[in-house]
Formats: C-alpha cells, sequence, structure tokens
C-alpha cells in the first residue's frame, strides 16, 4: 500500500466504519478495473453510506493532498474510473437507496449507487418511467450514468441523462457540499451550475445525490425488426423515416457481422440476404396511433429497400428482439479475443457516410470492424475486433480507432455520444475541440478543484503517464474493450 499508512487508515475507518475500508490486493482487483478490462491498481477503497461521509473524506483527502476517483458500478467504457496514481478510491455503491419517489411531482430522489434497471421496475406501480436506458442499465449506477450523460435506445425521442436532471447534492474536493436544483421544471435563477456536473466524469464534484424527472409510462409499444440486403441500405433509410417527419422511440442499428455473432445464442430468422437490421420502436398512449406509425414506417423501410419486416405480436417477443440488440456487444466476444468498442456521433444524414468510411477504414488496416448503434440519433458503436497477441495487431487497431475518430469530425461529428472521455480518447481531445475551448474547460477544472485532486488523468491529454502504451491501454486476452 503506497501513499497511505496506518494512521491514515485508521482516520479513514473513523470516518465510514471498519467495513468502509480496504485495502486487502485480492479485494481491490475490481476496483483497478472497469468495463474496459483496462486494468491497473487500487491500493484502498472506501465504502461511504452518507452525503456527510463523502464530505468527510474528501476534507481527509484534500489535508493530505490524495487524489480521489469516484466510483459507481464500474460500467464505464471509457477508463473514467480506472485508478492510475494510487488514488483514494471512492466506492459509492452502499449510497444505494431510492429516497423517494413523488407521483404529484413526478420526481424520484435517489441516491448515486442505485442502479438504473433498480428505479425502472420501481416506477412500474407509480405509471411512471425514466427515460434514459444504457444498455447496461441492469448493472449502472445513476450516479456513473449522470457524470458521463448516459444515452441509451430511447434517448432518440427523449432525449439523454441531462435532460432529467433537475437537482443534485454534490460534494467539491474540498469537502463542500452543494445542493443544486430541486423538484421544479423551470429554474432562471444564476448559473446552471447542475449542467456543469453532468458529463464531468468526477473530474469537478463527487455526485451523490439525485433529483430526477420522471414521465407517464406509455400505455402502447410496437417494436419492429427489418432486415436489409446491405448496411448502406438500411442507413439511408434512416434518414429517409426522419425526412418524412416521423419520430420513433428507438432505430436501432446492426450489421451482418454483429447479427451472425447474436444469432448463435438468439436465432433471429436471418436469411443469407440479411446485411443489416434495423430495430425501430414506436410508443404512445393509443395502440391505434401507435399501429398506425409502425406500419408507416414498415411501408417506407420497404420503399428503401427492406427485404423482411418482422413486427412483435407480444410483449414476450417485444422483448426477444430487444435482448438481441442489448447482447450485441458481448456475442461479439466469440469472434476474436479482443474488442474496442468506440463511441461516435455524426449528423443523422452523413449515418450512410459514415458507415462507408468505417467500411473503407477497416479494409485499410485489414481488420473486422462489427457497427452497431443508436442509428436513429446518428450515434454509432463500431467495434474494432482483433487478437493482440499477433504482432502489429495493437497498432493497426490504435491506427484504425484514429481514422474513425477523424472521419466523424469530419463529417460533422464528435468523439463520443454517451460514453464520455475518460483515459480512452483523452488525446484525441484537441482534435475534437479548440484549443480556447479545452483551456476554458481547464479554467472550469481549476476553479472546483484547485489541487487536482479529482480524478487525475481523465478527459484532457497529460504529458506523461505510467498506465499508457500509445494511447491504448493494456487489453488482456479474452478480456475485451466493450461498447454500449
Amino acid at each position: 500500500m503506497t501513499n497511505i499508512s496506518e494512521q491514515l487508515c485508521r482516520e479513514l475507518r473513523l470516518i465510514v466504519g471498519d467495513d468502509g475500508v480496504e485495502i486487502q490486493p485480492k479485494n481491490l482487483v475490481d476496483t483497478a478495473s472497469d468495463a474496459t478490462s483496462q486494468h491497473t491498481s487500487a491500493n484502498i477503497v472506501v465504502y461511504p453510506r452518507t452525503t456527510q461521509q463523502v464530505s468527510d473524506l474528501l476534507c481527509f483527502a484534500h489535508r493530505h493532498t490524495l487524489p480521489v476517483i469516484a466510483r459507481g458500478s464500474g460500467t464505464s467504457l471509457t477508463g473514467s474510473n480506472v485508478p492510475i496514481q494510487e488514488e483514494l478510491v471512492l466506492n459509492l455503491t452502499r449510497m444505494n437507496h431510492i429516497v423517494e419517489i413523488d407521483p404529484q411531482t413526478s420526481t424520484a430522489t435517489v441516491e448515486a449507487g442505485v442502479i438504473n434497471g433498480d428505479l425502472q421496475h420501481a416506477l412500474e406501480p407509480f405509471g411512471l418511467f425514466y427515460p434514459p436506458d444504457p444498455a447496461s442499465l441492469m448493472e449502472c449506477s445513476l450516479g456513473g450514468n449522470v457524470a458521463c450523460n448516459a444515452g441509451g435506445p430511447r434517448c432518440l425521442k427523449y432525449g439523454v441523462t441531462k435532460d432529467y436532471v433537475l437537482g443534485m447534492t454534490v460534494v467539491l474536493a474540498d469537502g463542500r457540499i452543494l445542493h443544486l436544483g430541486g423538484k421544479v421544471l423551470k429554474s432562471a435563477v444564476g448559473y446552471q451550475l447542475i449542467q456543469l456536473f453532468i458529463g464531468s466524469e468526477g473530474t469537478l464534484g463527487v455526485i451523490t445525490e439525485l433529483i430526477l424527472r420522471l414521465l407517464p409510462r406509455p400505455k402502447a409499444y410496437a417494436t419492429a425488426a427489418v432486415f436489409f440486403a446491405d448496411l448502406d441500405k438500411a442507413s439511408q433509410a434512416v434518414t429517409t423515416l426522419f425526412s418524412r417527419g416521423l419520430l420513433p422511440t428507438a432505430v436501432e442499428l446492426m450489421d451482418a457481422v454483429t447479427l451472425r455473432a447474436v444469432e448463435y445464442d438468439l436465432p433471429t430468422g436471418l436469411s443469407s440476404e440479411t446485411g443489416a437490421l434495423l430495430l425501430i420502436e414506436q410508443d404512445g398512449y393509443d395502440q391505434d396511433d401507435v399501429q398506425r406509425a409502425i406500419l408507416m414506417i414498415e411501408q417506407l423501410c420497404r420503399e428503401n429497400g427492406a427485404v423482411q419486416v418482422q413486427v412483435a405480436v407480444d410483449q414476450e417477443e417485444r422483448e426477444k428482439l430487444w435482448k438481441t440488440r442489448r447482447t450485441a456487444s458481448d456475442a461479439l466476444n466469440r469472434i476474436r479475443p479482443n474488442k474496442l468498442g468506440e463511441d461516435i456521433v455524426v449528423p443523422r444524414s452523413q449515418i450512410p457516410e459514415m458507415v462507408r468510411r468505417i467500411n473503407q477504414i477497416a479494409k485499410q488496416f485489414g481488420l473486422l470492424i462489427a457497427i452497431f448503434g443508436h442509428a436513429g440519433d446518428g450515434n454509432l458503436h463500431p467495434n474494432i475486433l482483433f487478437d493482440q497477441q499477433q504482432a502489429g495487431q495493437r497498432e493497426l487497431v490504435e491506427q484504425a480507432a484514429a481514422a474513425i475518430f477523424q472521419a466523424a469530425l469530419d463529417l460533422g461529428g464528435t468523439l463520443s455520444g454517451e460514453h464520455g472521455i475518460g483515459l480512452l480518447k483523452r488525446d484525441f481531445l484537441h482534435n475534437a475541440l479548440e484549443d480556447n475551448v479545452i483551456e476554458m474547460m481547464k479554467g472550469i477544472k481549476q476553479l472546483f478543484d484547485p489541487a487536482g485532486l479529482l480524478n487525475p488523468g481523465k478527459i484532457f491529454p497529460m504529458q506523461d503517464s505510467a498506465v499508457q502504451e500509445g494511447w491504448l491501454i493494456q487489453l488482456s486476452a479474452r478480456n475485451h474493450l466493450v461498447t454500449g
């Protein structure tokens, strides 16, 4: 254990109790990685149960100049909560209480460690729902969702996490506690500080509690699997749907590589003609309106080259179709030993061209790249499949990923739609943002965290790093970098 003496451990136990401090290396393994399977090392993890304990811990870290990482359930896809400087890790998973569901104001007050899916289930008896639905919703914590401004399939129609945060409690680097916002739907009082913390990846403060806006749960759903002969036709169909004024709840894309990986576990009735699938869902409050909308969508897709359309006839079939999409990333693991899942966004009109460029990049570098993602809002997840044991593969993957980033930027897009920057993309920040914008962001960081103790080394490029080799962080054979 480095930088944390026995005396300091005793101080920590006075704050969180004996069972709230972990220093045994065998129990720290999971805390030193995330969903990208980046493996570093953690020296000490503390498990606060209250906002006051978090405040006391940050006061402690501030006094002793200890860097700190706040961590939830570890589903980050960019290495944003992986320790790299022997940080004190604040694991918030014990702060997992749904404090209140208020049907009168359509809000939920939750602690940061509450799992997204647990909140979704708790809301069902009230006829309410929380729209943001990341692929990892049964595992990811709401505090992490807010810290990374998470998205999900439904965000096409309903918006992303930032659109549903009405209030929060956040602890600053020196231990000060801020209570921001509340249950009101509108506020024009001063700077909207809440939005600074959303998407900040734990670099400005530690979010401990949230007040979330809820919506009435739709009463009707219609879900269709639309098959195309090739990926280009599928991506062209996406742009056509919106040019005709339709707004589905979700439009998810999977290419042939992804579909055949999924088919192994979840047979979808694919034909040899299938080159891509669009999973399209419409929801609403009137069944007839929803059915009319899905029929219009089916007709437009057929006019744009769909070779087969399957509309779910009941909830069981609907769930099966969504399981196909949600297991896509894991299914790709069987194709190659390693996988780098990316997260880029382009204007919706540029989806066909972005798909073409990804395929060109795959050919250029001799790599297999599977594509799936939230095509409805231009958020694609190219997954580079490879074997790092083969000489030169690692370098090719880095080059291909850099080419994908640049292609997205050239088409008016950006580096991330829902995963954030973390470690994996920090060296590309200058490609996406002007220097004066980055300097302004660093100024905000300096204001909130002048000593640079909160999640150091994330978002902003660093001159030196003890972790990185190139920019792609350690990959373990059979451990995969995954995407949402």
